[in-house]
């Protein structure tokens, strides 16, 4: 906690997300959070905060003296070492998606944070929604019983090329470590952990390159299997429009479907493991009761944790997402992406230093040509979460 009535924040990369984050701070909409200073290579995107501080690289910013906390908004292996020095400078520190590239990265980035009173937050946004609030509490409850499978089609991240082209570091091994598992996923599959915990063993086919002329996955369609013999189906894509966003829960209880904003609970009476044994027909399936849960809203999505970030520094607020949960996302990740060089099964907990050479052997034997950097608008982003 501290005794200061706002927090000054330094954002270190002004791209689209570090304008977003900028815009709502300067308009009000966290309290006790002044935007204090901003640092990005790109002069022009520093021009249109004429009033604040500016530096052209993040680490003169952290050493500058002139904030209480940062929030690292830069390309994704830069999140690593940024996070590093400012936590080693004695900085609030809060890391947008994902907290590193790779697991041997969010290992060294998660040693760093040494100080206790120092906030070390994530960019988890999608914990805020209160439909996934709900399961996970539906869950934890016992209410659902033992979950026995999981289903996820997340396809409604679709992104054009015009996206892939904004940015030089987009969509390359070197640059950004992956592709939509690395940079849409992160939420998705920090949410698939935080209500169901992490599977024990992964197979995954990743298309990389299928629907966009870039040289990571955009097409990912993944079997986990959990320790109590539940098994689950993730898949996701960025080339498919309109897209879907089911979750299904097949659970002792019944089976749980969340889509389109709503969460539909079809519950059996009698539980299903003790219907299956106590029936006296063969063919006769347990009575249900059909239940729509209420739910309304999104959640505050990145201004919640923003909200939570200050008031943890101000008032002692338990995080929303600590950033030392984020390892999670990153290893669901890198498994797909292992088995998939690999041919092979992955069990969990992932070898996080046979990754990362891995990872590295593709940057260095990478052939792929960024094609010319289109120049793009800033991307209103209130559709793409």
């Amino acid at each position: 906690m501290t005794k200061n009535k706002t927090v000054r924040l330094g954002i270190i990369g002004i791209g689209n997300m570090g304008q977003s984050h900028a815009n709502n701070i300067l308009e009000g909409k966290i309290p006790g959070l002044e935007l204090a200073a901003i640092a990005d290579q790109n002069p022009e995107r520093l021009e249109k905060y004429p009033d604040t501080p500016k530096f052209s690289e993040g680490i003169e910013l952290i050493q500058s003296g002139t904030v209480d906390a940062v929030l690292i908004a830069t390309p994704h292996y830069a999140h690593t070492t940024l996070g590093i020095a400012a936590l080693e400078a004695g900085l609030h520190t809060l890391v947008e998606k994902p907290i590193s590239v790779h697991k041997e990265d969010c290992e060294r980035l998660i040693a760093a944070w040494q100080d206790p009173k120092l906030v070390f937050s994530a960019m988890f946004n999608q914990r805020t929604d209160p439909a996934y609030c709900k399961v996970k509490s539906l869950i934890e409850s016992g209410e659902l019983g033992s979950v026995q499978r999981i289903n996820w089609i997340i396809t409604d991240w679709y992104r054009t090329e015009n996206y892939y082209a904004s940015g030089g570091w987009r969509a390359t091994w070197g640059g950004e470590g992956g592709g939509v598992l690395l940079n849409q996923c992160p939420h998705n599959l920090d949410l698939l952990q935080w209500i169901f915990g992490m599977p024990s063993k992964i197979t995954a086919n990743c298309q990389f390159g299928r629907f966009h002329n870039i040289e990571v996955e955009d097409a990912v369609t993944a079997i986990l299997e959990y320790p109590n013999g539940a098994t689950g189906v993730f898949i996701t894509t960025t080339g498919e429009a309109p897209g879907t966003n089911r979750l299904e829960v097949a659970c002792d209880r019944g089976k749980l479907v969340v889509e389109d904003g709503k969460i539909s609970f079809t519950r059996t009476e009698q539980l299903v493991s003790e219907h299956n044994q106590t029936a006296d027909t063969a063919f006769v399936k347990p009575s249900v009761w059909n239940i729509d849960i209420p739910i309304s809203g999104s959640g505050e999505q990145h201004n919640g944790i923003l909200k939570n970030f200050t008031n943890a520094i101000l008032n002692g607020e338990q995080l929303i997402a600590p950033a030392g949960e984020g390892i999670h996302s990153v290893e669901l990740a890198n498994a797909m992406l292992f088995s998939a060089f690999e041919n092979t099964s992955v069990n969990l907990p992932l070898d996080g230093a046979a990754y990362a050479r891995l990872l590295q052997s593709k940057i260095e034997n990478s052939t792929y040509v960024k094609p010319e950097v289109k120049s793009s608008k800033v991307a209103d982003l209130s559709g793409s979460f």
